[in-house]
């Protein structure tokens, strides 16, 4: 798994491509919403195998948990907007999207048992066939090791090079508007 800075970082460029999104609130809740699947890592600690639907990158890392975090998101934090009005289709899809941007995120590191994207429908789990990313320590300490450098360039190359870009895009479209 990268990071939940990279998880959170992504969330925030998938924000910068609206002018409705680029809200700090906003985009505080869609980085949390991109980081809150890795709380299946506790599973650990709970004799959870792996494996298991319930075990870490299982039905947390699906787009089934993203499509309901995202409308837990919508009732919790915006009770007043029109619900399948414009900006609530807006708001929900963009919590949808930087949660389901950690499974995907997840797809690309090179290590542990893959990603179940349709669970609870199946728990087959998947990885990308190029998977450039270091996977991170599930530990604090673990980032302060040559491991957890590691880590932190493969993450600067492969996730904030990337979305910085994206963002500089957008930046210099949405100024030619």
């Amino acid at each position: 798994m990268p990071s939940a800075f990279s998880h959170a970082f992504v969330a925030i460029a998938i924000g910068s491509s609206s002018d409705r999104i680029r809200i700090f609130k906003i985009l505080l809740i869609g980085s949390i919403c991109a980081a809150i699947p890795d709380l299946d890592a506790i599973g650990f600690q709970m004799g959870i195998p792996y494996d298991s639907l319930f075990g870490h990158r299982g039905i947390t890392h699906s787009f089934f948990f993203s499509f309901f975090l995202a409308l837990l998101v919508m009732k919790l934090f915006f009770t007043n907007e029109i619900i399948k009005g414009k900006k609530w289709v807006g708001l929900f899809l963009y919590f949808f999207l930087a949660t389901a941007s950690h499974p995907i995120l997840d797809m690309f590191t090179n290590g542990g048992l893959g990603v179940a994207l349709f669970a609870p429908f199946s728990n087959h789990r998947y990885f990308f066939a190029f998977r450039p990313v270091k996977v991170a320590p599930l530990s604090v300490e673990g980032f302060f090791t040559t491991r957890g450098w590691e880590v932190f360039k493969s993450e600067l190359l492969w996730i904030w090079v990337p979305c910085i870009v994206y963002m500089l895009l957008v930046t210099t479209f949405r100024k030619r508007k």
